[in-house]
């Protein structure tokens, strides 16, 4: 019997333009009406969820952030558990990388960082309303240096074809941390982060096994998810890697794959059966 059902957002919940759709929406609800604890499970900041998700605690309560680093608890905005960049290596990193041709970006205390206002008017345009945890702010090192809160998360975007490589040599340099590419820019977060150690933080936290937990997603840091889940589902447009190890491959994002997995979750569920 599912209990808890993790689910990422962009490329599984979401569609190659980002958006959340009806059909997911109401599959989400209905998985929340069914008595599923139903985790969003994210690499954006916690005020970066899904425009149409947000402030919906009818759908869900505990939300895990930055790719691991906060799992919160909604109703209360308390931090279950956390794993921040040491704030050392955060502003090591960020001096070393400032000759770099590369746009910066930081998670502190919830919130989507972004230096310099052409990075924040790209991200609004990129995300329109899910851009509504954004902020500009004119030097990321000073910030970094006065701020009283963890860093969660750095990204770095690529402007030059170089700079993929370069910041992957540095980051060499940094036993510390972990990284997470895609083909414009890449997530930087403490080793200690997962979506996986959080979703066992909450499973513990709340006495939900195992077996009792399922997950759909679509990229590299959702396998850490599947290690802790007895039910795991990709969607048709992840990683290789990851349908590998899925018991249930799913429709693609843009065939609201999510959607469909949530209602053979909750047929299961009326079966008795996986």
């Amino acid at each position: 019997m599912i209990r808890l059902l993790a689910v990422d957002m962009d490329g599984t919940c979401l569609d190659r333009r980002s958006r959340l759709t009806d059909k997911t929406l109401r599959a989400l609800k209905k998985a929340a009406d069914a008595g599923i604890l139903v985790v969003p499970a994210t690499g954006r900041a916690l005020t970066c969820l899904p425009h149409k998700l947000a402030g919906r605690t009818d759908i869900y309560r505990y939300v895990i952030s930055s790719n691991g680093a906060r799992l919160t608890d909604c109703n209360t905005w308390n931090s279950l558990s956390e794993a921040m960049i040491p704030k050392e290596d955060a502003l090591s990193l960020l001096k070393q990388v400032r000759k770099e041709k590369l746009g910066v970006t930081s998670h502190i205390r919830y919130q989507y960082l972004l230096q310099g206002r052409n990075l924040v008017a790209m991200g609004r345009l990129i995300y329109g309303k899910d851009a509504g945890g954004v902020y500009h702010v004119k030097n990321m090192v000073e910030t970094v240096e006065k701020t009283h809160y963890g860093v969660e998360e750095l990204q770095f975007y690529f402007l030059a074809p170089s700079s993929r490589e370069r910041i992957r040599q540095i980051l060499e340099g940094y036993p510390s941390l972990q990284a997470a590419y895609t083909k414009i820019y890449v997530e930087v977060f403490s080793k200690k982060a997962s979506k996986g150690k959080a979703l066992a933080d909450l499973q513990d936290i709340l006495g939900i096994s195992q077996e009792e937990t399922a997950c759909i997603g679509d990229g590299e840091n959702d396998l850490s998810l599947f290690e802790v889940s007895g039910l795991r589902m990709a969607v048709g447009n992840a990683v290789p890697e990851l349908k590998e190890h899925a018991d249930i491959v799913l429709p693609g994002n843009q065939k609201d794959g999510a959607a469909t997995g949530i209602e053979k979750i909750l047929q299961m569920r009326q079966g008795g059966t996986r």
